[in-house]
């Protein structure tokens, strides 16, 4: 039997490569096409700004994973109506949960599926994170990675690109791989100081000054459609 509820998370490893943008910019996807999902900041060593729970404060439920029944959070959210579940990790959090997965997902595997949203840079350090976890969780989840080409991205992705081992991975588990532009940042730190989605600036619900210009509400236009139609074509990847 296909599993009847979907796990999306994005995996803790190095900081500051934009997971948690992600994450938020995922939400709204699943907002706009009326897919019924749950939202966990995993992130405890995040407390406010720039935070998950700071973008959706009202629906998003923060969990501290660093207990020993943590990540069973993922098992008692799954017995509510969302199929979905989007969790956005924080940095650190992976022998939390491959010992979670190691111990758990026998008993879970047929209720839940898992899809791990990993971000790489141009930093060698965030592959190196993505394939860590690829060791310990195998082929027990499904691998979406996201090349996010950030502002100081003057190199490219060629560590992802070249290196025998980041080969071999895709070569093995056969990732859905897609694309998320640079953000001009008086736009990202704005959003991210506020707890600011691109839809809400889109929208003109942003209530700061920093966000009134019209360039920045088209720029933002912008991201959220090619980022949209980025997660349209891996769609399989995101829902159960």
């Amino acid at each position: 039997m296909k599993p009847s509820k979907k796990v999306v998370f994005t995996p803790g490893g190095k900081g500051g490569v934009g997971k948690t943008t992600v994450s938020v910019a995922l939400a709204e996807w699943y907002i706009e096409n009326q897919i019924p999902c749950t939202l966990l900041d995993l992130d405890t060593e995040n407390k406010k700004k720039g935070s998950f729970a700071h973008f959706f404060p009202d629906r998003t439920v923060k969990i501290d994973i660093n207990t020993p029944a943590g990540l069973d959070a993922f098992i008692d959210h799954a017995d509510k109506e969302p199929a979905v579940i989007l969790a956005d990790m924080g940095a650190g959090s992976g022998k939390v949960a491959a010992h979670w997965f190691h111990s758990m997902y026998e008993s879970v595997k047929e209720s839940l599926s898992f899809t791990a949203l990993s971000v790489v840079t141009s930093d060698p350090a965030s592959v190196e994170s993505l394939l860590s976890w690829a060791a310990q969780l195998q082929d027990r989840v499904s691998y979406v990675v996201v090349l996010n080409q950030q502002e100081d991205n003057q190199v490219g992705f060629s560590y992802w690109e070249s290196t025998t081992e980041a080969k071999t991975f895709r070569a093995t588990f056969h990732p859905a791989i897609i694309h998320m532009d640079s953000r001009l940042p008086d736009l990202q730190h704005a959003m991210r100081n506020h707890g600011f989605t691109l839809g809400q600036v889109v929208r003109r619900e942003a209530q700061a000054s920093e966000l009134d210009k019209t360039s920045l509400v088209v720029r933002a236009q912008a991201y959220r459609r090619r980022l949209f139609a980025e997660f349209d074509r891996i769609k399989e990847a995101l829902l159960p």
